[in-house]
């Protein structure tokens, strides 16, 4: 293919996370597509280098000043409005779909593209279910540039759990610290390092859920920590912890889990939706889900929306405990995850960008 362009956010959230890591295959490998840029471009989150940096801006300038509406496109952003819309004649769309009911504008917008791509089986098989026959599944990549091993103890003597993600209900964070809490809470040997703040929430509103999910208990063994503005901080963070949970009910692929385990780390992770994609016996406890429950929150989730409709995968909280117990063991018998760190090569940016030229170039 001599000529294409890209339409993607580049940030430092999940999707201009997976962005940037494409940006940088496509650079390493010499071509210089058009790129149009989504929202407000911001490299900050990333160590970049003045030659890429000065490439990223070639290519935005190429885009205004050559791009032809015949190349095709690719476009990685929500399955909404701004979906519908295209600068090519061709659009291949990548969106990360994480529910199990898809609306009648989300059908339509995804039958509208050239090819849909969601990062899950799970949703793939949802789509076709509704009849979107032009949708496929392309698994995410390690972020080598970002994340690597810290030979370095940062807790000795105790084992740290992990938690991440934006708070929200459809990640069960308030189950999962509670349910931990009520286990390892003010034992000194366990400390649960909870990554959870969310942008999109007001600063009160946030120390108010935090406030929900204590109950006005106090515990020693357990840290809200905030916004990590460089992903060089993030990594500090995923190598400081033994164990991560991954027990989102509904996830698109579970980049910190995934980051996580491919370090090195072992996992409790529902084995639901995307996490099925790259989570297995062998490099995570996985917890079997015992049903669904609606995903609305009035936040994030709203029942009746044209977006966003669905249930969510459930869990029980013994199941949960057991598998930190087994997760437990995995750790003191080795401390490093060998089979987590197989997915380093299993999954790369690398095989995502040849998948992406393969659908396009079709």
């Amino acid at each position: 293919m001599s000529e294409f362009a890209l339409h993607l956010p580049i940030n430092g959230v999940s999707f201009g996370q997976v962005s940037t890591a494409l940006l940088r295959e496509f650079h390493l490998r010499g071509v210089q597509p058009c790129l149009f840029t989504i929202g407000q471009s911001d490299l900050s989150s990333q160590d970049t280098t003045p030659d890429f940096n000065k490439w990223v801006e070639s290519g935005v300038r190429k885009a205004f000043e050559h791009y032809n509406r015949d190349a095709p496109i690719f476009k990685l952003w929500h399955l909404n409005h701004d979906s519908l819309t295209s600068y090519a004649k061709e659009q291949t769309l990548l969106t990360f779909y994480e529910l199990d009911h898809p609306t009648s504008i989300e059908v339509n917008i995804a039958n509208n593209q050239k090819t849909t791509l969601v990062s899950s089986n799970y949703a793939k098989e949802i789509f076709k279910s509704y009849g979107v026959e032009n949708c496929k599944f392309i698994p995410l990549g390690f972020d080598k540039d970002n994340f690597h091993h810290k030979n370095q103890d940062y807790l000795p003597n105790r084992i740290v759990f992990n938690l991440t993600g934006k708070l929200e209900k459809r990640k069960h964070h308030k189950k999962v610290i509670q349910t931990w809490l009520k286990k390892y809470g003010n034992q000194k040997d366990y400390v649960l390092q909870c990554a959870i703040a969310n942008p999109f929430l007001k600063e009160e509103d946030f120390k108010r859920a935090v406030s929900d999910i204590l109950d006005g208990k106090k515990y020693f063994n357990i840290n809200f920590l905030g916004i990590m503005q460089k992903n060089s901080l993030y990594n500090d963070y995923l190598n400081s912890g033994n164990i991560i949970l991954g027990m989102s009910g509904a996830e698109g692929w579970g980049l910190p889990e995934f980051q996580s385990v491919a370090l090195g780390k072992h996992s409790v992770i529902l084995n639901a939706s995307a996490y099925k994609d790259w989570a297995n016996e062998e490099n995570s406890i996985l917890v079997e889900p015992n049903g669904k429950e609606d995903s609305a929150d009035g936040i994030f989730f709203k029942k009746g929306n044209p977006f966003n409709q669905g249930q969510i995968f459930t869990f029980d909280e013994d199941a949960f405990v057991e598998g930190c117990e087994k997760a437990i063991e995995r750790y003191k018998s080795c401390p490093e995850n060998k089979a987590g760190l197989k997915l380093q090569e299993e999954f790369t940016y690398k095989r995502m960008a040849d998948s992406i030229m393969e659908v396009m170039d079709a």
